[in-house]
């Protein structure tokens, strides 16, 4: 086995060629698994296992050098904090873009503009990008991800992105879902929870700005509350919880539902009989909170489907049209 030493090179595939008794061709078609080459299972298992020996690892911008392609899909979205539900989501696209050859990787940088980004995202040369908040990406950036070789571009986003392929996902249907129910229920004055956690205010104000539409309509008042993700802003907001005489709240996600429900259930106010609660994404802890909270569940494309838009894109340069986000209201308990 070889031993590590601090700022030796690193090891090359001509050394695997060497200690295998092979070509450096021979290496490069058992790594890269290359399908139109031929290699017997006993060579196959001893560069395997040279490589292996030496902590070979190959050089991913060689080998898309080498292709003429890169095979990584870029997420350019702080994905970790949207909630459970998406977090889960983008695990499983992950296995399904996996199951085509990609890689993918999440790029959570800020940035002033869409088209700085998309210039921070094209020097990755990723073979696609996958805008999950696909409302900031515009016309200039797209046309500099093209021109930079990216030939896979999909926004998820309320609507149509010029030049992008779209799948409709219109947070501001969220809010209107929730405070419909809300009203339909009998409730008049409703807060609205922003999470402060970075990243989520791109979903959290069109939520807000749906909810202010219905309750425009319906003579109802929506009060916007800002919620960090911790004990104590639930407890803060909880202790003042009387004096903004709020009969209701949609809490962004469930996530942030159940959170609060907990405070207001410490300082004492009853849920629903004095606050009816909404949450979003129909988690499973949804379903175990006392009593159960009711959601707005999202009905999102299965990943496979994401993957085997962006493959098509990628190889073909078109893609069937992808279904669009759902929100439907699960009604429970807690309203």
């Amino acid at each position: 086995m070889a031993k590590e030493t601090p700022g030796a090179a690193s090891i090359t595939s001509t050394e695997v060629a060497r200690l295998a008794g092979v070509s450096r061709a021979t290496v490069s078609f058992v790594l890269n698994d290359t399908q139109s080459h031929r290699v017997g299972d006993s060579t196959r298992a001893r560069v395997l296992a040279a490589a292996k020996d030496l902590g070979y690892v190959p050089h991913a911008a060689a080998r898309s050098l080498r292709a003429g392609r890169s095979n990584l899909v870029l997420l350019p979205a702080s994905v970790s904090a949207i909630g459970s539900l998406v977090s889960s989501w983008v695990e499983d696209l992950q296995c399904e873009l996996d199951r085509h050859g990609y890689t993918t990787v999440l790029h959570t940088g800020r940035f002033p503009d869409a088209a700085t980004a998309a210039r921070a995202w094209a020097e990755l040369r990723p073979a696609a990008v996958l805008a999950m908040n696909g409302d900031r990406l515009t016309r200039e950036a797209g046309g500099i991800l093209r021109r930079a070789g990216v030939r896979g571009l999909l926004a998820v986003a309320a609507r149509p992105v010029d030049g992008v392929h779209t799948v409709a996902f219109d947070h501001g249907r969220i809010g209107e879902v929730a405070v419909e129910h809300l009203i339909a229920r009998g409730r008049k004055r409703i807060g609205v929870v922003l999470p402060q956690e970075r990243g989520l205010d791109a979903f959290g104000q069109p939520r807000l700005a749906g909810a202010q539409r219905v309750a425009a309509r319906h003579m109802a008042t929506v009060t916007p509350m800002e919620l960090a993700y911790t004990r104590e802003s639930a407890a803060a907001l909880a202790a003042r919880w009387v004096d903004l005489g709020l009969d209701a709240v949609f809490a962004f996600n469930d996530e942030y539902a159940t959170l609060l429900m907990h405070a207001l259930r410490n300082a004492g106010i009853a849920v629903p009989e004095e606050v009816a609660v909404v949450g979003c994404d129909d988690l499973v802890l949804a379903t175990l909170q006392q009593p159960p909270l009711t959601t707005v569940r999202l009905h999102l494309p299965a990943a496979a489907t994401i993957a085997d838009a962006l493959h098509a894109l990628i190889e073909q340069g078109a893609a069937p049209a992808v279904p669009d986000v759902e929100a439907e209201l699960v009604h429970r308990l807690s309203s």
